[in-house]
């Protein structure tokens, strides 16, 4: 099949491109040199957030710092981000190279534990998409199982091709990995971290990783809409939403950078340890994790428990933490002001 992609929105998406990697460039000048990181690991967890939450998994920041340290009930939605958390950043992390076996990582990490899903494994039966329970009535029957393998693989040559524009090539891959389908579960949540894989291969993404499905969340049905528009043979409106969606997610993500880099310097202001104290080092560990215990800090900073111990205490005199509550036999300690920003963050992607 051949694709025609409406010159005006191959435009929008060559624009969308140049938006990201400004965007990456402008968030390392925002925090101290060697702080950067941290605000890297929350833009990644947004986007897992956000991934799972157009899958109707929908978590609070609060409960997914929890969740990522190992305080969440089995099976809680919190567990579930938390598991896309790990996803993604396989995803990041196998960027070089788009293979079926770094799908199969992607997807293994995302659904660990969930054996429904046969987890890391393509799918060895046919599946259909919507609620008919059988597939004549479905909205979608995806391709043969026997097919997947060799759909994979001629979507992993499409990826390293080098003569497509970047965002333009990464909508259409996370489309026809979608209508491959090549799993019998958690194919959107991977799709998604694919794209977070190509744009980072791509050079768009450097430092940082765009929290893109933020900026699709504000029209769910509009994304859903393209992806069918795409298996009818009209590439231009998933390409088009990926394009909005970066826009968006460029000026969604710079409010939660001006939001944590405000309550990094509330922090500072407010702390009158010596610069060289653990306290010190342990402020881009809270705005990564905002919720902490004395056994991370020490793991972490590779402290004794009296120094970590004394950290948290002077963390708590300056009001940068507070004590968890609900939490029996462990002590946890939460960064409100990086849990707010995060809702916030979340808050602005639903209104669009």
């Amino acid at each position: 099949m051949t694709f025609v992609i409406d010159p005006q929105v191959a435009a929008e998406a060559d624009d969308a491109r140049d938006a990201i990697a400004r965007f990456d460039a402008e968030l390392s000048m925002m925090f101290p040199e060697g702080e950067f990181a941290p605000l890297s690991s929350v833009l990644l967890r947004t986007e897992s957030a956000s991934s799972s939450q157009i899958e109707n998994i929908t978590t609070g920041a609060r409960a997914l710092a929890l969740a990522e340290i190992g305080f969440a009930k089995y099976g809680s939605n919190a567990k579930l981000v938390a598991a896309n958390v790990d996803a993604m950043n396989r995803a990041v992390a196998l960027a070089d190279r788009v293979t079926p076996e770094t799908i199969l990582d992607i997807h293994e990490a995302l659904m660990r534990g969930q054996n429904h899903a046969n987890p890391g494994q393509f799918r060895e039966e046919q599946v259909w998409i919507g609620a008919s329970p059988t597939p004549h009535g479905a909205m979608f029957v995806p391709p043969h199982h026997d097919r997947v393998r060799s759909g994979i693989d001629d979507l992993c040559a499409f990826t390293a091709r080098t003569d497509i524009p970047l965002l333009t090539q990464a909508a259409l891959a996370h489309a026809q990995f979608e209508t491959i389908h090549p799993f019998t579960d958690g194919n959107g949540r991977t799709g998604r971290a694919l794209v977070h894989a190509l744009l980072k291969g791509g050079g768009a993404t450097t430092r940082s990783t765009l929290p893109v499905s933020a900026g699709l969340l504000n029209d769910v049905d509009a994304y859903f809409d393209a992806l069918t528009a795409y298996r009818r043979g009209d590439a231009s409106p998933i390409v088009e939403r990926f394009a909005r969606a970066s826009f968006a997610a460029v000026d969604n993500g710079r409010l939660l950078a001006k939001d944590l880099n405000a309550a990094h310097q509330a922090w500072a202001a407010r702390l009158d340890a010596r610069r060289h104290a653990v306290v010190w080092r342990l402020l881009p560990v809270l705005m990564s994790q905002p919720a902490i215990t004395s056994a991370l800090v020490q793991d972490r900073m590779g402290v004794s428990q009296p120094a970590a111990d004394n950290a948290l205490r002077q963390l708590r005199e300056a009001g940068v933490i507070t004590k968890a509550s609900g939490i029996q036999r462990n002590i946890v300690y939460i960064a409100q002001d990086v849990i707010a920003a995060l809702d916030e963050f979340a808050a602005r992607a639903r209104r669009g």
